[in-house]
């Protein structure tokens, strides 16, 4: 059941994951529009801004259904911005929940990041700028080395694109030049789970946060750390609020 209430929306199943879409590089226009656009490119309609959802209610008979869907964000002068009720695409996961995602920004596809493994979904658009045009479709023979990886916390694409970087629950740092796959960094450390990563925005830099320990910075072309930010924690910022106040007593009393 599709709810929608104080700009919010809801679409019957627990989403884990979401993501805008690069709609420029994945929905085709008719070709009078482009050889229009082409002469005047003032001349096109902008689409509504869309985003892709994923999750679901996992394994078993809960019931609830694990699947992507797509959504128009509907905006109104009465009401506040929304996703629409009415989706654009669903594509149901069967048995298995996407728990993280990466949308391509050149629109190579959505990468799923599910309990066992990860899948590649690739948009197929037929020519036309509606969004009834649009659909999502599993891609069987991509991504045949990280379909048993198990459960990826932190999955991200480069601006450009050209780089995709994944992180375990099992502690593995797995960074790949986008789409040939070849490996660009891999480090191990079974003692920690990464919880979040991102690639700097000139596609040089890495930074990575586990579970425990400093945030490292990757340098992508020598495959080196290049700096280690230590985890600030209560105790250290206890210590340094002591500090500064006695610096500032000192201060007032001299």
């Amino acid at each position: 059941m599709v709810t929608r209430g104080g700009g919010s929306q809801s679409y019957g199943f627990p989403i884990y994951c979401a993501a805008w879409l690069p709609l420029a590089h994945i929905i085709k226009p008719d070709p009078p529009a482009a050889e229009a656009d082409a002469d005047d490119p003032s001349s096109s309609t902008p689409s509504l801004p869309m985003a892709v959802l994923g999750g679901g209610g996992g394994e078993g008979r809960s019931g609830v259904p694990n699947k992507l869907v797509v959504a128009a964000l509907a905006t109104g002068e009465e009401a506040a911005p929304a996703l629409s009720p009415d989706t654009v695409v669903e594509v149901n996961s069967e048995e298995e929940v996407p728990y993280r995602m990466a949308v391509h920004p050149r629109g190579d596809g959505v990468f799923c990041a599910f309990p066992n493994g990860c899948r590649l979904y690739r948009w197929e658009s037929q020519e036309g700028e509606g969004p009834q045009r649009l659909a999502l479709e599993p891609d069987q023979d991509a991504l045949a080395e990280l379909k048993d990886v198990g459960l990826q916390l932190a999955v991200s694409f480069s601006g450009e694109g050209s780089i995709l970087a994944i992180g375990g629950e099992d502690g593995y740092l797995r960074v790949f030049n986008w789409p040939t796959m070849g490996s660009v960094l891999t480090e191990i450390d079974t003692k920690t789970s990464i919880k979040d990563l991102t690639i700097s925005s000139d596609e040089k830099f890495l930074a990575v946060n586990r579970s425990s320990g400093p945030c490292r910075v990757w340098d992508l072309q020598s495959s080196e750390v290049v700096a280690s930010l230590p985890r600030e924690t209560w105790n250290n910022r206890r210590k340094h609020h002591r500090s500064w106040l006695k610096r500032h007593a000192d201060t007032c009393n001299s």
